[in-house]
């Protein structure tokens, strides 16, 4: 059956699921396969449940529980996954509207939830929900599409050579931009070359097409990417004359507060710096204000807007936020990290303006063969940092001589504190979510 005549079919029955505990009546099952799962064998089930279809790409089995008529709403594919992006590419062309492709190794998830904050408050925008960022999230996201959204963003991940051409192909973005690139999942990509060669798979992609892309300026290996893009709007904190957005920390006591303006310097005109205070920790996140900023601008959102949804944007999901307890100020940044983020993460506490400060520090992962440098290196860095308390957490620093405490894991840390009590500190908790130091919060 063609892609064509599956999109027929999906029309009649616009809801696609990949699992059998949410099988809506009337709606389309796509058997999935994963590492300790394969959807083929919950076919029957499926249709049993009240799918109108089933869609497979293993003949299912089960012989017993086959009727003559689920026989006939069984749909046999060469590859599910790869119906499941066809059929999804086929839904995002019926709508003509922008979309806005986000990548980068930090900052993505983030940078989508502001760029969301700010066209919110001209348009009925579609988003990319949590993290689901990857080749089954990404399509799952382009369905949700309706004729009531005006724009649409979508934020792609990647771990391997690859991954954002194929999520690109699927989505087929409008515009967009790359946040950064930096040292993670060198494991997959096998060095920060093959970072840079797979996030730039989106700019190659709005390359061909003479679409624009949003790019910091002050980013060197960015900057490195962009040859021959035909559109591009600058963001950044230096003085370059090519900038179209331009920004300043003003301060991080803690929160980030910033100065921001439009200017045109071919035109010999800068608009008047606007302050807006924050709810985001760290001074890294100016380069994804100011992107979203930029897209706002572009897309003709008023200055005015665009400071208010800035300053009501309060993060969650451990991302840069700030959480007050009884008895500590926690900065809780638990959900990912990788060399680049965690160097950040400690420069900006190390800047922060408060007094008695802790890391909890969650070792890295996916480094692959530089692993034990990266992890000296982070080691180094806070030794440097002079914090009034250091814990690391994970068994790569027990073989290390840190100089500091280390656990094994993070229930040895819940012991710790149910014995010491730590009080009256800033407390920076920095890690990968394998490391589920998010789970230190309501001890602390």
């Amino acid at each position: 059956m063609s892609i064509s005549e599956l999109f027929q079919i999906y029309k009649q029955h616009p809801v696609i699921t990949t699992d059998t505990r949410q099988c809506e009546k009337g709606s389309i099952f796509i058997a999935l396969k994963g590492e300790t799962f394969n959807g083929n064998h919950f076919a029957a089930t499926a249709l049993q449940q009240g799918c109108a279809y089933a869609v497979c790409d293993e003949q299912p089995g089960d012989a017993g529980q086959w009727t003559d008529d689920m026989r006939q709403r069984l749909i046999i594919v060469d590859d599910c996954l790869q119906t499941l992006k066809d059929i999804a590419r086929e839904h995002r062309r019926q709508f003509d509207i922008p979309v806005v492709g986000i990548t980068g190794t930090n900052g993505k998830t983030t940078t989508k939830e502001l760029v969301r904050a700010v066209l919110a408050t001209c348009y009925n925008v579609m988003a990319t929900e949590g993290n689901f960022n990857n080749d089954v999230g990404v399509p799952k996201t382009l369905l949700r599409l309706t004729d009531e959204h005006d724009i649409a963003i979508v934020e792609m991940g990647a771990s391997h050579p690859g991954d954002i051409k194929t999520l690109v192909e699927t989505a087929e973005p409008t515009c967009g931009l790359i946040t950064n690139v930096g040292r993670a999942h060198l494991q997959g990509f096998g060095s920060f070359e093959g970072v840079c060669r797979t996030k730039g798979e989106l700019y190659d992609f709005l390359r061909s097409r003479e679409l624009p892309v949003f790019v910091d300026r002050d980013n060197e290996h960015l900057m490195a990417m962009t040859g021959g893009l035909a559109d591009i709007y600058y963001y950044g904190q230096s003085d370059n004359s090519d900038i179209l957005i331009r920004g300043e920390v003003v301060s991080c006591a803690p929160f980030l507060r910033l100065r921001w303006r439009e200017q045109d310097s071919d035109a010999g005109y800068q608009s008047e710096w606007m302050e807006v205070q924050t709810q985001l920790i760290g001074a890294y996140n100016l380069n994804n204000i100011l992107a979203a900023i930029t897209v706002g601008y572009v897309n003709n959102v008023p200055f005015e807007l665009i400071n208010q949804a800035i300053a009501g944007y309060k993060p969650t999901n451990n991302r840069s936020q700030l959480t007050t307890t009884a008895t500590n100020h926690l900065v809780v940044d638990a959900y990912n990290a990788n060399p680049t983020s965690m160097k950040a993460a400690i420069e900006n506490f190390r800047l922060m303006d408060v007094p008695r400060k802790m890391a909890i520090i969650g070792q890295m992962g996916e480094l692959g063969d530089v692993s034990a440098e990266e992890h000296s290196r982070l080691v180094s860095m806070l030794r440097d940092s002079a914090f009034d308390s250091v814990w690391l957490v994970g068994s790569t620093f027990e073989g290390m001589d840190t100089g500091f405490r280390t656990f094994h894991d993070v229930e040895a840390v819940k012991e710790a504190i149910a014995q010491e009590h730590p009080e009256g500190y800033y407390i920076l908790i920095k890690g990968s979510n394998s490391n589920k130091l998010y789970q230190l919060q309501d001890l602390l």
